[in-house]
């Protein structure tokens, strides 16, 4: 079966949307074949003096960041999503509004400018993973923030303004469609089978062993079955965990010790600073109860064939729906095949 799917134009079901996706394997066997470059190894410096998020540097609102040595976060001064808009709810006809409230932050990694999550140690890293879940905590805790997403940018290619190591966090009143869907089928599952739905992919995963990258006691990281990114992947808590305040101390630093190792994999894939978004989808914050979820990060890498050549989603993925070239067999089989350490230092 495996033979066929890569050789075959078919469909691959998502089992946390309930979307398919198209797989044409046949046009492009061996994709890392193609183009490449070299890699560019500049030096960034640790400080940028020009850079609104290095410590003691004045932001464009005229703030002035502290002397910060660890993860530090703050309201974001262009958000997207304010706490005091005003209410509104207009309908006229087949024409609908509402207002939607919330509060926009931004996450600073390190203070070193020049790192990025696959350079920084991991024992910073799990720094990072403690301000997580403190901001997931604090902001949902909150009156009228009913869901709280955490996600990073990464690369001017991904919109990224700014190449100082940092995330973003935004909260809001309503709870995003990305979130309903998967809430619908996981709990589908739940009231037919009493367990985790993910847990028993990955349980799956696991006895198959084609599509896992890295692995540790606490996480799994692997490439899903129906992946639409070239190089997508995600990462899976082993334990049923709703959410990422769940986490205990060695959980933590499971969770930074695959984190760095799957961005390593990415840099050294085209010998580049790997663009992706990645961000964490776990419970709403709306103190209703949901059993049935399990918690788990992504990543949508766009590169496809070199560190400048992108995968675009237009034309049939625009008006129809999500395509690719590669299997996730052929992509999880091109990123083990890299070493473990980053590039810059081999």
């Amino acid at each position: 079966m495996n033979t066929e799917l890569n050789n075959t134009p078919h469909r691959r079901y998502n089992i946390l949307t309930g979307e398919w996706i198209l797989v044409s394997p046949h046009r492009t066997k061996r994709p890392w074949q193609g183009k490449t470059e070299e890699s560019k190894k500049e030096k960034k410096e640790t400080y940028d003096p020009s850079c609104y998020l290095c410590p003691g540097n004045t932001r464009a609102s005229g703030d002035t960041n502290p002397d910060y040595k660890e993860p530090f976060s703050f309201v974001n001064d262009f958000s997207s999503l304010l706490p005091d808009s005003p209410e509104i709810d207009f309908e006229e006809g087949l024409l609908k509004a509402e207002s939607e409230k919330g509060i926009c932050k931004v996450v600073c990694f390190s203070p070193d400018h020049s790192l990025t999550l696959p350079l920084m140690e991991e024992e910073d890293i799990t720094k990072v993973i403690q301000m997580w879940k403190k901001e997931y905590e604090e902001l949902g805790a909150k009156e009228g923030i009913n869901y709280v997403q955490i996600f990073e940018n990464k690369g001017a290619i991904m919109g990224c303004s700014n190449p100082h190591p940092h995330g973003q966090i935004w909260s809001q009143s309503s709870i995003p469609t990305e979130i309903l869907k998967k809430s619908i089928k996981f709990k589908e599952y739940w009231e037919e089978n009493r367990s985790s739905l993910l847990g028993d992919y990955l349980e799956q995963e696991l006895k198959a062993d084609e599509r896992i990258l890295e692995e540790n006691e606490y996480f799994v990281a692997l490439v899903p079955y129906w992946a639409v990114w070239p190089f997508e992947a995600m990462i899976i808590p082993r334990r049923h965990l709703q959410h990422i305040g769940q986490l205990n101390t060695e959980e933590e630093k499971a969770y930074a010790q695959i984190l760095k190792k799957l961005t390593i994999k990415y840099d050294n894939l085209f010998e580049t600073s790997f663009p992706y978004s990645s961000g964490i989808h776990q419970i709403p914050t709306d103190g209703k109860l949901y059993p049935e979820w399990h918690f788990h990060m992504s990543f949508y890498p766009p590169l496809l064939r070199s560190a400048t050549v992108k995968k675009f989603m237009v034309g049939y993925e625009m008006f129809a729906g999500p395509q690719r070239d590669i299997t996730a067999e052929q992509a999880a089989k091109r990123l083990n095949e890299l070493s473990d350490t980053h590039y810059l230092k081999q």
